[in-house]
């Protein structure tokens, strides 16, 4: 959460912006991210900083999807389970699933 932070906090500042009102984060549930452990060490960075004091933390879950390499098919599937559901082959890639995303940042920045 540290670098998700720092990069709110850089991209606010490039930005010209003077506080952060809302963090908008999609993660992967193949990350095993546990929720409520982001939604708390963001609670304490964020007091930590000035530029996102009071901002809210907002979390999507992104389902696990894969590729099969032997038929083409992309499909979704839970954690443990990679099998291909139209040819059966093992032979599948993740493709969704694994990332932690920073989708949007509100925040306010004064006119000049």
């Amino acid at each position: 959460m540290t670098g998700v932070v720092d990069a709110v906090c850089e991209a606010a500042r490039n930005a010209g912006a003077t506080r952060v009102y809302e963090v908008h984060l999609s993660i992967g549930e193949m990350t095993e991210a546990i929720p409520d452990a982001l939604e708390f060490a963001f609670e304490v960075l964020s007091d930590q900083e000035p530029l996102l004091q009071d901002a809210q933390l907002f979390l999507t879950q992104v389902a696990p999807k894969s590729v099969c390499h032997a038929c083409g098919e992309e499909f979704s599937h839970d954690r443990f389970h990679r099998t291909c559901p139209s040819c059966g082959s093992l032979q599948t890639e993740l493709i969704a699933g694994r990332d932690l995303t920073i989708d949007s940042i509100e925040a306010e920045v004064p006119d000049d």
